[in-house]
């Protein structure tokens, strides 16, 4: 087993896991590799440091599955996090401008946003991020 800094086209770099440099090659040619920021498959192979795992090791889990764990794992901690933050409701947008400025104390807060105000406040530098309900919030 081999790693392997990889670049996309679109200048995301991400490490990648291959059986051998002729796997990587063979992969990156039939399109197999993609980007996990972008999903481009115009992958090419950066410098780095040669890492070869010696020993056997469990085969790791696809990339759609690990993919859709770990998106899973870290939309469960986002909303447990939404869950203690303050909620302020439908002043959101108002309350994290303050926040950023210094015109409020720093906390977490959470509440409702349109499209609009979560751009301007992205656009300002203000570290915002949407939560999806959980399933049972939407009925």
């Amino acid at each position: 087993m081999i790693v392997l800094n990889l670049e996309c086209s679109r200048k995301h770099t991400f490490e990648g896991w291959f059986a051998s440099s002729d796997a990587f090659a063979q992969q990156s040619a039939g399109k197999l590799v993609a980007c996990p920021v972008c999903g481009c498959t115009e992958i090419q192979r950066k410098p780095s440091a040669p890492y070869v795992q010696a020993r056997t090791v469990a085969k790791p889990p696809t990339a759609d599955t690990s993919s859709v764990s770990r998106l899973a794992q870290l939309v469960s901690r986002m909303r447990e996090a939404a869950a203690t933050a303050e909620d302020v409701g439908q002043a959101f947008a108002e309350e994290a401008r303050k926040i950023h400025y210094g015109d409020a104390p720093d906390r977490t807060i959470r509440g409702q946003a349109t499209r609009d105000e979560v751009t301007e406040l992205i656009d300002e530098g203000i570290g915002v991020l949407p939560v999806p309900a959980a399933k049972e919030d939407l009925h």
